[in-house]
């Protein structure tokens, strides 16, 4: 994970990912394939011979639907650009420009990061999961400080 410079900022282009959900999800798919395909490999030849096509394709219709879910969140993201922040979260991609976040919020038991934006508006950032601890705290700091070099102190 690349570091702040001594300077504070952060190196452009940044991309968080989570990571726990990550693994769990690729861990219980690949699960729930290994225990199909042995529960496959276990029946008899009349018992296989007596599985509709119906049946064969409504199991691997929950299976595709299974990993489409599972895609969703490993492909989620956050990449901090010059001119930005791009979010991807499941199949939605959005860009914030610096100037539209205001804040950048993991209160403690948050399941993920949200963004306080400029219309009022929150936005969930599913890239930096709470259950990835130390990490989630890390690049919660990393996106708070490009956000705060977004917006120059103001007078009180």
């Amino acid at each position: 994970m690349p570091a702040a410079s001594e300077s504070g900022t952060v190196p452009l282009p940044r991309t968080w990912r989570p990571a726990g959900p990550r693994i769990a999800g690729i861990a219980a798919f690949g699960a729930l394939v290994v225990v199909i395909l042995f529960l496959w490999l276990s029946f008899d030849d009349e018992t296989r011979a007596s599985v509709t096509p119906f049946q064969r394709g409504t199991v691997l219709g929950l299976g595709l639907l299974g990993f489409v879910a599972i895609y969703a969140v490993v492909r989620s993201r956050a990449v901090a650009q010059d001119d930005g922040l791009v979010v991807v979260n499941g199949y939605r991609r959005h860009h914030y420009a610096w100037a539209e976040i205001i804040a950048v919020r993991l209160p403690p038991g948050a399941p993920w990061v949200t963004l306080d934006l400029a219309d009022g508006t929150t936005v969930s950032v599913l890239a930096i999961q709470g259950s990835d601890g130390r990490r989630a705290r890390i690049a919660v700091g990393e996106l708070r400080a490009l956000v705060d070099g977004a917006h120059p102190p103001r007078d009180r």
